[in-house]
């Protein structure tokens, strides 16, 4: 993690203090955080950002599954991913859309974060796209090579790195957001970029580009959850309870009507229904049962114990943790179960 300077400090209060004024409540607004209102009408501030794993929650707010499922949800959606990363670390959101490196980064980091539910895992959908010319991954060595750091692209380019024995050391890292990143390759202005899908349709339009490598590559390397603070856990363990039955109302509505679902997902995605559906090989939506035994321990990347120790030694050997975090208390199962329970039922 970068340290701040002071002057950011300063902004930082600026602005939280014009948050917290623009948040005064009224008939307009919603509820703040720390309101005292009870807690079952004060929403959850939920953020989620462009994913294809991610997008059927724009379903569920448009379906008025949350409604259904009996929890007050305020859906935020991030342009940036690494926003919504930084809004859930500083106690903004109560709950995020995150990959397993990025969750570990911001534990690592001393924020309290559990992963209640595995979305989807990342089988094709992020990439790392390169110019004509580039052949190998060992071809990278020199060249600039565009990501956004610290976030799930940059980590896939070093697993790829890695695998050719080379390290960020060996190419010219270029950090850009992942929105810049995609338009600075398209224009030319860096021979490599890491990008996640729908960033990776724009990248590929750039003349003689072509996929290097992917997620693919590297089965189970990159799962993608819900991911809530601690406090929501501790006070309102039953809304928790109520996005992760969300979550499976919403995937039984988008089977049962598939062509309402695509149109909803393709818009927020900002690109063509047969775009969209083109990302569907790339992102292993997981099922319940995909759930219970991705949170059960094993001894490969399938398990999310074992995942996230491997990820752990990865991200402190690469130097984006200074240090591996306390693993023990990521994981919380109880919500994936009692919906599984109740299915049986």
């Amino acid at each position: 993690m970068n340290i701040r300077k002071l002057s950011s400090l300063f902004a930082v209060f600026l602005l939280s203090l014009a948050i917290a004024v623009s948040c005064t409540p009224n008939q307009q607004t919603s509820t703040p955080l720390n309101s005292t209102t009870p807690v079952s009408t004060v929403p959850i501030q939920f953020g989620f950002s462009a994913w294809p794993g991610w997008f059927p929650w724009q379903v569920s707010q448009e379906q008025n599954l949350f409604e259904t499922n009996k929890v007050n949800v305020e859906l935020k959606w991030f342009d940036g991913y690494l926003d919504s990363i930084n809004a859930l670390r500083a106690g903004q959101l109560n709950a995020n859309t995150q990959t397993l490196n990025d969750t570990i980064s911001s534990v690592a980091a001393g924020s309290d974060q559990v992963i209640v539910l595995v979305n989807d895992n990342s089988t094709g959908n992020d990439k790392i796209i390169v110019r004509e010319g580039i052949n190998s991954i060992a071809d990278l060595k020199g060249k600039t090579v565009a990501a956004e750091e610290g976030t799930v692209d940059h980590f896939l380019l070093l697993l790829g790195l890695k695998k050719a024995d080379l390290t960020q050391a060996d190419i010219q890292f270029q950090p850009l957001e992942t929105g810049a990143a995609a338009a600075a390759f398209v224009a030319g202005k860096v021979d490599a970029v890491g990008v996640f899908a729908p960033f990776t349709t724009k990248a590929l339009s750039r003349s003689g580009s072509k996929e290097l490598f992917s997620s693919k590559d590297f089965p189970g390397a990159i799962p993608d959850h819900l991911v809530v603070s601690r406090q929501l856990i501790n006070e309102r363990p039953q809304d928790v309870q109520a996005l992760v039955n969300t979550w499976f109302a919403t995937l039984d509505f988008i089977k049962a009507n598939r062509d309402k679902a695509y149109e909803i997902m393709a818009k927020r995605a900002g690109v063509s229904i047969s775009e969209y559906k083109a990302y569907d090989a790339g992102t292993k939506i997981f099922t319940i049962k995909e759930n219970l035994q991705a949170f059960s321990p094993g001894q490969d990347m399938t398990s999310l114990s074992y995942a996230a120790g491997e990820i752990s030694k990865f991200l402190v050997e690469a130097g984006l943790s200074k240090q591996a975090p306390n693993l023990n208390q990521l994981f919380d199962d109880r919500f994936v179960k009692a919906y599984a329970a109740k299915q049986k039922s």
